[in-house]
């Protein structure tokens, strides 16, 4: 598969070879079951000690004749702390129990039951990340995933794969958006960039004042340096799953020209199976 090298001005230079996973099948299922699979829940759990942070006597005795007995009393055989006392006389109020006030919890979450991950085959991971990057590579995929770009013309929007020479890697942060802007186009350059904003309704008391998109992904090869604020720029050897397609496969992505040699040879072991014709 052949696609094209654009300059930092956003021109072509030539055509390269690319890998052949480039032009794989979308795989949305196993994307969808890794995701889900590598979701991270922050475990929670009451403190241990709470609810018995005082000592309760225990269960008090019923029998006669023994001291702090609840023998003739008409009381429950609840735990109990004494909060006053006149000679054998003792004022006591239920403690510790989760029927009583200020104590512990009948049910609590559990932090132990909340930690670790579920296992992803290694094989299907591969898979699904080989599809992320397909994905990145179809302008289909890229308008599905922006509402923005559904029925616009295809010839407003670069050829996918996007691939830009190294030489992106060596701009400033105000010289980098300027050739994004003129690799991208003025439509996908509007929406590619990271935005915030504050939510409408009532999530704004929730927790959840502002909302943020996604925005552009730049891959860079492991030896290339490159920084920039509302951009997300991952290196080859780190490049996950997530990072490609959370949410839904197709993000704008722009590839180095040493990312797309990386790729290949980080992935060259994969071998696009081939359907035997039957006589």
């Amino acid at each position: 598969m052949k696609a094209n090298l654009l300059n930092i001005e956003g021109k072509k230079l030539k055509q390269i070879e690319v890998p052949k996973f480039f032009n794989e099948k979308v795989r949305v299922d196993l994307i969808q079951k890794i995701l889900e699979v590598k979701k991270v829940k922050q475990p929670y759990a009451p403190s241990p000690l709470a609810g018995n942070n005082y000592s309760a006597s225990g269960v008090l005795k019923h029998h006669r004749h023994v001291w702090k007995s609840q023998y003739g009393r008409g009381m429950s055989r609840v735990p109990r702390k004494t909060m006053t006392r006149k000679g054998s006389q003792l004022t006591w109020v239920g403690a510790t129990v989760s029927n009583t006030r200020g104590g512990r919890r009948a049910h609590p979450p559990k932090a132990i039951s909340m930690m670790g991950q579920g296992k992803v085959n290694k094989k299907e991971l591969v898979k699904a990340i080989i599809s992320a990057i397909a994905a990145t590579a179809s302008a289909k995929w890229v308008q599905k995933r922006y509402n923005s770009l559904l029925g616009k013309d295809n010839k407003t929007m670069p050829e996918f794969p996007i691939i830009v020479e190294s030489k992106l890697t060596n701009l400033k942060t105000k010289e980098l958006l300027g050739s994004l802007k003129k690799i991208l186009g003025d439509e996908l350059f509007s929406i590619s960039l990271k935005k915030k904003s504050v939510r409408s309704g009532k999530g704004k008391l929730r927790g959840r004042k502002y909302k943020n998109n996604l925005g552009l992904l730049i891959v860079t090869g492991n030896e290339e340096k490159l920084k920039s604020s509302g951009i997300d720029i991952v290196k080859v050897k780190s490049l996950s799953l997530e990072d490609l397609s959370k949410g839904v496969p197709g993000r704008i992505t722009v590839y180095t020209e040493n990312a797309i040699k990386e790729l290949g040879e980080k992935y060259k072991w994969v071998k696009k199976k081939v359907k035997k014709k039957s006589k």
